[in-house]
């Protein structure tokens, strides 16, 4: 076999691979999709695939579980510790990223650390604090709750943007008689815009998608869309139907916040690596 018909094998291998790995990946969802669409009797059959497609239980969810309540909670709580873990991770990661100062490294390394803790480890102190404070079951409770592992992310993203501008623009602006808030505002944010947005994304995707905080700090007024699956579990059984029509309610916005800024997000991590 020549080298030319090797190559050729070879694509071919790595394009069947590639296949097989985005089946396996999508198939879980498209399942979901396929169960949310099944009448309420056959949701117990998984070995039904063909049926006539009903809407019923998207039907169900929002008339009887009142899904939008539940939504509008989530896209609260999003925007809120987004918008803060930016603004306080931006102005953190400027500091860690133009001033020397002792230990600098090892409380940055400390910073990343927090982002390690695993959901569970924190949820109970942050059970009883709230409940001293009387926000439990609010939306401040997540935002706080959200912000102690977007904050770390944020911080960890925009340092590396912050140190990837040359320090001579900055130099310059304060010869100029700009103080380090003006230099920070007018001139390091609006050319650190495609890591502030990667870093937005992310926050937003890891926000959305978080469960164990707003399933124990919630009970129905902050309740956010992925603890309503818990909805659906009785001693009678699972609703299937229902619970699938919640997945893929949930998994929705954020695949297609994915989809549309998918550029601005190759942009943002891409952004600084390249220099001219």
């Amino acid at each position: 076999m020549n080298s030319r018909s090797w190559t050729k094998v070879k694509r071919f291998l790595s394009a069947l691979a590639l296949v097989a790995v985005s089946v396996i990946a999508v198939f879980p969802f498209v399942y979901m999709v396929i169960v949310s669409l099944k009448p309420r009797v056959l949701t117990y059959d998984p070995s039904v695939w063909v049926f006539s497609p009903t809407f019923e239980n998207y039907i169900a969810i929002f008339r009887q579980r009142n899904l939008l309540h539940f939504a509008r909670n989530s896209f609260i709580v999003v925007l809120g510790t987004t918008l803060l873990s930016l603004a306080l991770g931006s102005l953190a990661a400027y500091g860690f990223a133009r001033f020397s100062f002792k230990k600098s490294e090892s409380l940055a390394f400390w910073i990343l650390s927090l982002r390690m803790l695993p959901p569970m480890a924190t949820v109970i102190p942050f059970f009883i604090v709230a409940r001293l404070l009387g926000i439990l079951d609010t939306h401040i409770v997540l935002i706080l709750a959200y912000m102690t592992f977007n904050i770390p992310f944020s911080i960890w993203m925009m340092r590396g943007f912050f140190e990837e501008i040359p320090r001579e623009i900055e130099e310059a602006a304060l010869v100029d008689g700009c103080s380090h808030w003006q230099v920070f505002l007018r001139i390091l944010l609006p050319l650190s815009a495609p890591g502030l947005t990667a870093t937005a994304i992310f926050c937003v995707i890891q926000s959305w998608n978080e469960f164990a905080f707003a399933l124990f700090l919630t009970g129905v007024n902050a309740r956010t869309l992925p603890t309503t699956v818990t909805f659906f579990l009785s001693v009678t059984g699972v609703i299937w139907g229902e619970m699938a029509a919640v997945g893929v309610v949930t998994a929705l916005p954020v695949i297609i916040f994915a989809m549309l800024v998918q550029k601005h997000m190759i942009r943002g991590l891409t952004f600084g690596a390249v220099k001219q």
